[in-house]
């Protein structure tokens, strides 16, 4: 089977030739750039370069190497703009070496980085200490935030996440470049076999969370239903608009859409399922059915945290893929989603304890945990083999080679 035929049949719940493996389809299936250089490292590879597309979160944009050495089926087509010639040298917080676009330029600060709008206005840190860049400016963080929204596509950019993208987001949408990103979609999908996914965002929980801030957000949740449904009104034709420029210009290319809403925590979802289902499930599932009905692609959605109780929710609106499948918050065994929802949607992740085993295990512990995992989640397909979100700086690399290799070794069918 080829690539792509693998994770379609996958995801159509067909069991294919072995299950398919992810890593990097999209920002939270993939691997720290600190991570890759030591793995580049302990691998003996040379030359080439990392590059860290996504800098918020210092994520590395796997090489060909790294997709052949480890039989890696789904890319981003983010990676289709990569333009080296548009790059600049970089050093990573451990000294190793990089590359990050030539548009990336904040100031050090006292050993911070400070990323700042084009204003001046401090929106994005990373101290000196750690390894991400952080949110720490909310534009709607104000008494009237919640009724003085407009020009809400301005205040959006001044968050962290709109104003740092990663590819294909790193240039205006002119119709131009709407044209450009489209026609780089054709190419990767006539010059590859791989699954192709576009991450389109389109949050609706986490945008209000980092516009208004999260103390405020939950206020509103509780107790100001009305006029924050009127802000999620304005934010969903936001979302539609931005959808409707989009994605005529990649049908046809593009097998998955990936939205987002980390709607859990560690012990359980952040919102209760009424709360939800009244406030953003009828949100949700206009903004999924209108995808896919542009693009003809499966709606794959990122949504952290212990959110078993929100599943049904989720495949009402229109969710047909779940990612990351944080299997170690509260009512997500992996046996338990399995059983409960196996027939209804894809998971894509789950596949390795990121939290402890990748991080404090053995290479042999790891093998163990990805074989264990694999048999609860591979029969009747339905399933995209990932780790738990991105492996992080810390990981050694003996243990990623470990898990991915038995990723493959186990996942035949």
């Amino acid at each position: 089977m080829t690539h792509r035929e693998r994770v379609l049949a996958a995801v159509n719940h067909k069991e294919p030739d072995r299950v398919p493996i992810d890593q990097g389809s999209m920002r939270s299936s993939g691997i720290m750039a600190i991570a890759y250089n030591r793995l580049k490292r302990r691998l003996g590879i040379t030359g080439g370069e990392t590059f860290v597309y996504d800098l918020v979160q210092q994520l590395a944009q796997p090489e060909q190497w790294f997709l052949d050495r480890f039989h890696v089926d789904a890319v981003d087509l983010g990676r289709a703009c990569y333009a080296p010639e548009k790059c600049r040298p970089w050093k990573l917080p451990d000294g190793s070496d990089a590359i990050v676009p030539a548009w990336f330029q904040p100031d050090r600060v006292n050993g911070d980085l400070i990323f700042r709008d084009a204003s001046g206005l401090a929106i994005g840190k990373m101290p000196a200490d750690s390894l991400y860049i952080d949110q720490c400016y909310w534009p709607l963080a104000r008494e009237d935030g919640l009724d003085n929204y407009e020009p809400l596509a301005e205040k959006m950019h001044q968050v962290i996440w709109d104003a740092i993208p990663a590819p294909p987001w790193e240039e205006p949408l002119t119709e131009e470049r709407l044209d450009e990103i489209g026609r780089l979609a054709k190419h990767l999908y006539e010059t590859t076999d791989y699954a192709i996914a576009l991450s389109i965002g389109c949050n609706l929980f986490e945008w209000s969370q980092m516009l208004f801030g999260m103390e405020n957000f939950y206020l509103y949740v509780a107790g100001e239903k009305k006029r924050l449904a009127k802000f999620l009104d304005r934010l969903t034709e936001h979302h539609l608009e931005f959808l409707s420029r989009l994605l005529p210009k990649v049908k046809g290319y593009v097998q998955f859409l990936v939205v987002g809403d980390d709607l859990g925590m560690q012990s359980g979802p952040q919102a209760s399922p009424a709360s939800y289902r009244e406030l953003f499930l009828p949100r949700h599932k206009k903004i999924y059915q209108y995808a896919k009905q542009l693009s003809g692609a499966h709606i794959f959605m990122h949504n952290c945290g212990g959110i078993r109780p929100l599943i049904p929710s989720l495949i009402e609106a229109g969710v047909e893929v779940l990612n990351p499948v944080q299997t170690s918050a509260r009512h997500m065994e992996p046996e338990r989603l399995k059983r409960e929802f196996g027939r209804d949607i894809t998971f894509w992740g789950g596949g390795c304890d990121t939290q402890q085993t990748l991080v404090h295990g053995t290479p042999e512990q790891v093998r163990e945990d990805v074989r264990r995992r694999l048999e609860i989640f591979m029969p009747g397909g339905g399933y995209v083999w990932n780790q738990v979100h991105n492996v992080l700086a810390d990981v050694p690399p003996e243990n990623i080679i470990a898990m991915l290799d038995a990723a493959c070794e186990f996942g035949k069918y």
